[in-house]
């Protein structure tokens, strides 16, 4: 199983409406450990969306984007990097690469959404893992074992947890995919030594 961690910085929530302004992933072997990553800015399709809160999440304003390149160019380029790394050709299928993120339905919709416009056919399944809905679980699974939890499943109280943090207060689609991963591994190393027993 490969995992891709994606996110994304976007100028807003609305899909069709704002758009995409940076692309960060890391792409994780079976074990989350990272064999490439991929990161680049986008220059939005509609330029007259860009909200004032989106900038104050990723400190990104439209004179920041313009010598960003183009959306199909650097779709064009994602999905070349997946491909790259895994060994494949344009031809073979990335049905089994995971994507995973935080709220990653979120991104898949707007990411799906501009593979469409850009008429370039989606190349990834859409089987997905989701760090919010996935630490809902462990979360209960952590306080039935005497760990204290969090109250917030937010991407900074999962990450917080594990002694992860950023590197500023702005996001970086790159940095909040590597965070994610390690949140991701961090989980997985706990179900490593969970045992089932029987009554």
């Amino acid at each position: 199983m490969k995992y891709l961690v994606l996110d994304l910085e976007l100028t807003g929530p609305d899909v069709g409406y704002h758009d995409i302004i940076q692309i960060g992933a890391v792409l994780c072997d079976a074990h989350w450990n990272e064999q490439s990553h991929f990161l680049s800015n986008v220059y939005p399709e509609n330029p007259e969306a860009f909200s004032r809160r989106s900038e104050e999440v990723h400190g990104l304003s439209i004179y920041d984007l313009e010598d960003a390149p183009e959306r199909y160019e650097v779709l064009e380029a994602f999905e070349r990097w997946v491909r790259q790394t895994l060994g494949r050709n344009e031809y073979a299928s990335l049905k089994d690469v995971l994507l995973c993120g935080q709220g990653i339905l979120t991104d898949v919709n707007f990411l799906k959404w501009a593979f469409e416009e850009e008429n370039i056919e989606w190349p990834f399944s859409y089987k997905v893992l989701d760090l919010m809905s996935f630490s809902f679980l462990m979360y209960k699974i952590l306080k039935n074992n005497g760990k204290k939890v969090p109250k917030s499943h937010s991407l900074d109280a999962v990450a917080g947890m594990f002694a992860l943090s950023r590197d500023t207060e702005e996001h970086n689609a790159l940095e909040d995919a590597r965070i994610t991963a390690a949140c991701f591994k961090a989980y997985w190393e706990i179900a490593d030594q969970l045992k089932l027993h029987e009554d």
